[in-house]
């Protein structure tokens, strides 16, 4: 055992290194992306009512990442959820090195096959950090866990974690392990709001910085809007000032006629 190697990490070396340094124009090898670590989490909500539903999942998330899984806790209280700090909330369960090659390898040839009506992960479970998450909606389709002993069905998340420098690295990353993502379309709206306002503003400053004089055309072109303004306003307000004067001295002769 002391020298067995992942089937799935030698497809990297052998295979995937190659593809990605073509496909990413990359060539330092120490820079091409690659796997960290995959994070196993099952959410419960009745894992404080119900300690054998707690007891069960744990030993399913176990048994399907070949690792002991732990109880996750809530890490403050929510009064809305009937949670206090402390409480147990579900399992979790984080693989590396080799236990991490070998889930992916059962997950992808043995255990994605199995989803009902797949047709291949979306692209979009991307988090713009080249990490990515997707669902599994029931915990059968691992052949693992047997089906005469379970007594809820119970999904889980599963996040990849890898040291890709953006999104499309990452896609390019597992598509060459083999992973069934569907093709990429770049997702604008994945990063983050704040991120992405951010990103605006420097960009616009890097703009003025590359081209001074452009910035100084919009303040004259700014300054220029606001003359005219100004003077519209000028101009109205004296078309006003005069239709008042005019009213006023055609009111006057009448009151004198009157009396």
């Amino acid at each position: 055992m002391e020298n067995y190697t992942p089937r799935l990490l030698v497809k990297y070396n052998s295979e995937a290194k190659n593809i990605l340094k073509d496909k990413l124009s990359i060539e330092n090898v120490m820079r091409l992306p690659k796997l960290k670590k995959i994070v196993l989490n099952m959410g419960l909500g009745n894992a404080k009512e119900d300690k054998n539903s707690l007891k069960q999942a744990l030993d399913e998330l176990t048994i399907i990442a070949g690792q002991k899984a732990i109880v996750t806790k809530s890490k403050k209280a929510i009064s809305n959820f009937k949670i206090r700090q402390g409480d147990p909330v579900g399992v979790s369960v984080i693989l590396r090195k080799t236990m991490m090659y070998e889930f992916l390898d059962r997950f992808i040839s043995v255990a994605s096959p199995r989803i009902r009506d797949f047709r291949g992960f979306a692209s979009k479970g991307f988090d713009g950090r080249g990490n990515y998450n997707f669902g599994i909606t029931e915990q059968i389709v691992f052949p693992e866990i047997n089906y005469d002993k379970v007594n809820a069905i119970r999904g889980l998340n599963i996040t990849i974690v890898t040291s890709a420098y953006n999104d499309y690295e990452a896609y390019e990353l597992l598509s060459s392990l083999g992973f069934p993502i569907n093709e990429y379309k770049k997702n604008i709206k994945s990063s983050r709001k704040t991120n992405s306002g951010q990103k605006e503003i420097v960009e616009n400053v890097k703009e003025d910085i590359a081209d001074p004089e452009s910035h100084n055309k919009i303040q004259l072109d700014d300054s220029a809007d606001q003359i005219e303004n100004i003077t519209e306003e000028k101009i109205i307000s004296d078309n006003n000032k005069d239709s008042d004067t005019g009213n006023e001295s055609k009111s006057a002769p009448n009151e004198e006629d009157n009396k």
